[in-house]
């Protein structure tokens, strides 16, 4: 692999913190990021590790309801709001897991060209527009109940499709059942852990081979990034949605979504670049 320059790590580093969690698609951003900047892709093993900054920024933000409040509440009484959530996560995570070992060959590959992620991009920001729009629900993380918990999680099995956003598809179906918005973009990202967990660890074992020795340094500068990034981008949104609307991430995705089929078309970019 070739050597990636630092500054570089650092803008791939914060592109994975912010679009991990903001809902607009973190691989679109890096797919483009390489073609934009005029640098080499550092290729799919070094995008796969830099999952593993946003992993710790996501398990610190919420280090107290993880280690302590819900295993606290699960062991006192298992049945109460809190102490059923840890369950209801471990359901929401199902599709994902089960779709994700189904699809694994198409979502490796046809699902990953440039026209797959603009469409992607564009048709989840028009129903977000929708669906939030409409949306003025009230209900709580402890109002979950199963139906909900498996609801999100299919909608989260959908962001396997590069361009839809794991984070945009669970805080859009969240809003579908009830929930208000700061609530849906906490279970958004408590239901996020063990999905991201699982394609870090994995995807990272699988491409540390790839990596070589010469990409450490960058590496290690582009996973502080982006678990600094990641962290500020979570504890940003969560207050931004509690006075604002979604309407502002769905025009963004709708003018990334032009901007990626005019390079498309322009002949700027291939529609498989990067992979």
């Amino acid at each position: 692999m070739r050597a990636v320059p630092i500054w570089f790590a650092i803008v791939l580093g914060l592109i994975q913190g912010l679009t991990e969690f903001l809902p607009v698609s973190s691989t679109a951003h890096l797919r483009l990021a390489p073609a934009l900047l005029g640098q080499h892709d550092p290729g799919a093993a070094f995008t796969a590790v830099l999952q593993l900054g946003t992993l710790a920024a996501v398990i610190v933000y919420f280090a107290r309801d993880l280690f302590i409040d819900l295993p606290r509440a699960m062991f006192r009484d298992p049945r109460s709001p809190r102490g059923r959530l840890p369950l209801l996560i471990v359901l929401g995570t199902v599709p994902i897991v089960v779709i994700g070992l189904l699809a694994k060959d198409l979502v490796e590959g046809d699902a990953r060209s440039l026209w797959v992620i603009a469409a992607s991009l564009m048709v989840v920001g028009v129903l977000m527009a929708v669906f939030d729009a409409r949306a003025n629900g009230a209900r709580t993380l402890d109002d979950l109940g199963v139906r909900d918990a498996l609801i999100i999680g299919g909608a989260q099995a959908m962001a396997l499709c590069p361009g839809v956003s794991r984070s945009g598809a669970t805080i859009v179906a969240a809003l579908l059942v009830g929930m208000r918005r700061t609530d849906a973009a906490r279970f958004s990202f408590l239901l996020g852990i063990p999905a991201i967990a699982g394609a870090a660890i994995l995807e990272a074992k699988q491409s540390m081979a790839e990596l070589g020795p010469g990409a450490w340094k960058p590496m290690t500068v582009a996973l502080v990034v982006a678990a600094l990034s990641g962290y500020a981008s979570i504890a940003w949104l969560l207050r931004y949605l509690g006075s604002h609307r979604l309407v502002g991430f769905a025009l963004y995705r709708g003018a990334v979504a032009i901007a990626v089929a005019s390079l498309l078309l322009s002949g700027t970019v291939s529609h498989m670049a990067g992979v």
